[in-house]
């Protein structure tokens, strides 16, 4: 397993941008699918986007399809999620989280076996 610390939440209106780094620690970084959760208030954990070990191809959710995008530095142990033309529906705690999987989607949260402390998000109006 890797140990996950996520960075760079915060309070932004409605239409800027974030960008969320997570820190892997571990010598296998590289042959891990990363992906990004989130969960609202009251909701459930729910998938934001993925980037697989294979080729380093990526998914999102349909929610965040074009404004999301996942990507990441195997150098340097990280993944990032950069969020543009944020709405007050992203507010969430943001998930980092790690899957050793040979699919290339990678999307259920059952699939992953590291995971990181979140961090918030919130967007305002």
């Amino acid at each position: 397993q890797v140990q996950l610390v996520e960075s760079g939440g915060g309070l932004v209106q409605a239409g800027g941008s974030l960008r969320l780094s997570c820190a892997a620690s571990g010598r296998t970084f590289s042959m891990y699918t990363m992906g990004w959760f989130r969960q609202a208030p009251g909701k459930e954990r729910e998938f934001v986007a993925g980037i697989s070990w294979i080729g380093g191809s990526t998914f999102y959710a349909d929610s965040v399809k074009g404004r999301f995008t996942i990507s990441r530095d195997n150098a340097k142990n990280t993944v990032f999620l950069q969020m543009d033309s944020l709405k007050p529906e992203d507010t969430a705690v943001y998930y980092c989280a790690a899957a050793r999987s040979l699919r290339a989607v990678v999307v259920g949260a059952e699939d992953f076996g590291s995971w990181g402390q979140g961090t918030q998000v919130t967007v305002s109006s």
